[in-house]
């Protein structure tokens, strides 16, 4: 499966925290029923690798179901063992290195054109602009100056309102955490989610 093409194509990548396993694979459940189909279960989630292998095994590969915030090479090869079909790192960290060694495509955390352009040659699928909000999209516009086929993801601050702003700007994707994910990881209704979930999509058009 060619990971950028399926972003692309989807636009948004949620990204999922919650309080546990079980409340994340609701999660990931009321999402997919809603129509998103690219998720990131993020590591600072208490049980994310049982939550990641759960879901895995639920759903077949066209369900794109990654893990986050993946920071050290322990982390990588259990994200590897629990079969993520991709994983997201905040910053280049010893993680990235090691998802690459794994084969894992990886969607790695930067800011700078320094940063970018060190994510790329380290081999990185994709570049997550981290956060995002800090420069907002016109940052998107300016980094495709240089760098016009560089597959830049927005992260960090993404709501509704400024998702297709940042897809404008040259974003392949999006990724949206608490805008969309609310309280739901934590024990909020399922029913918001939803809510919110077809709210992303109408905006963007998906």
């Amino acid at each position: 499966m060619d990971l950028l093409a399926e972003l692309r194509n989807r636009k948004m990548l949620a990204i999922i925290r919650a309080d546990g396993p079980d409340r994340a694979l609701d999660c990931i459940r009321t999402l997919v029923e809603a129509g998103i189909t690219a998720l990131e279960v993020s590591l600072t989630t208490p049980g994310a690798m049982e939550a990641i292998a759960k879901a895995r095994s639920e759903y077949d590969p066209s369900i794109l179901i990654g893990a986050g915030t993946v920071i050290t090479p322990a982390q990588a090869d259990e994200v590897a063992a629990a079969r993520a079909g991709f994983v997201v790192t905040p910053a280049i960290t010893q993680g990235t290195h090691r998802s690459i060694q794994l084969g894992l495509p990886v969607l790695c955390g930067a800011l700078t054109p320094t940063e970018l352009v060190a994510a790329l040659d380290l081999g990185a699928t994709a570049v997550k602009i981290f956060p995002a909000k800090l420069h907002g999209p016109g940052y998107f516009k300016e980094l495709r100056a240089p760098f016009p086929d560089a597959p830049l993801i927005a992260v960090g601050g993404v709501d509704a309102k400024s998702a297709p702003e940042y897809l404008a700007a040259g974003a392949l994707a999006v990724g949206v955490g608490s805008p969309l994910l609310g309280d739901a990881g934590t024990g909020g209704p399922q029913a918001d989610l939803a809510a919110r979930a077809a709210a992303f999509r109408t905006t963007l058009g998906i």
